[in-house]
């Protein structure tokens, strides 16, 4: 009776053992974040006062529904026809929201011409969200228009908002302009300070120059600054601010319209 109660134990203890390995594998595979995406990259050179002007643009991607990724840096180097490393940039970048997507922009200056341009990224550290995905709301943009300046440069300008009930004290505003195929060509980017609620403010960007191609469209996005989730976070805490802040101010109709009150009679 000893024996079979002791093999008993034990076996309880080896299922025991065993649906907790399986649990914790479980686990480890929940906790485990996907590595922020480089989605897409493109770069132009232009000659310029003192050497050459290296302009790039790209598009970080975050998988991770409940994370934001924090603290990434961008690195981008430039070679010239040699293979020798004539330009070389850290660019921290501001925090990917949850699900989401960043546009990023930026320049520096070569004394020698590079013939090829590469971006990548150092991984980010990951914050989980304090709120449902929804609650992060995107800044709405409105009124855009792109003017093509010169060979190569084009003007960007518009509207940007907060759906927000706080004031946003810093938003970047990125736009991406792509040819007629949709293939990404260039970027610049703008800051807009204090953003408040049910208030539009202006932004003007830049591109200096794009890749080769003529820009037939144009994407603009903004997202607080910071390398943070903090400034977006302190946002979504104080809530969205409502659709509608004002009455309506015509008539309500004299009578309803639209259905028929059907009465159920029974014999």
């Amino acid at each position: 009776m000893t024996h079979r109660m002791t093999a008993l134990a034990l076996s309880f203890l080896s299922v025991t053992l065993l649906v907790s390995g399986c649990s914790g594998d479980e686990e480890t595979k929940k906790t485990e974040l996907a590595p922020l995406a480089l989605k897409e990259q493109t770069s132009s050179v232009v000659q310029a006062s003192g050497g050459y002007l290296v302009n790039w643009a790209a598009v970080l991607n975050n998988g991770n529904k409940w994370h934001f990724g924090e603290n990434a840096v961008a690195t981008i180097t430039g070679k010239d026809a040699a293979g020798k490393e004539v330009v070389r940039m850290e660019q921290p970048l501001d925090a990917v929201a949850p699900g989401g997507s960043m546009a990023f922009t930026g320049e520096a200056l070569a004394v020698e011409k590079p013939v090829s341009v590469k971006i990548d990224y150092k991984p980010a550290s990951w914050h989980q969200a304090a709120r449902v995905p929804s609650a992060y709301k995107t800044f709405p943009v409105s009124r855009v228009s792109t003017e093509k300046l010169g060979a190569s440069s084009y003007l960007i300008t518009g509207y940007v908002e907060s759906p927000f009930t706080r004031p946003a004290g810093s938003l970047v505003v990125t736009g991406l302009l792509r040819d007629a195929t949709g293939k990404l060509i260039g970027g610049g980017t703008a800051f807009v300070d204090d953003v408040r609620p049910g208030a539009s403010r202006r932004f003007i960007i830049t591109v200096e120059s794009v890749s080769a191609g003529v820009a037939a469209a144009t994407a603009v996005t903004a997202r607080t600054w910071g390398a943070t989730a903090k400034p977006y976070e302190d946002l979504a805490a104080g809530g969205a601010a409502p659709i509608f802040t004002q009455a309506p101010k015509t008539a309500p109709f004299a009578k309803d319209r639209g259905y028929t009150v059907i009465t159920e009679q029974k014999p």
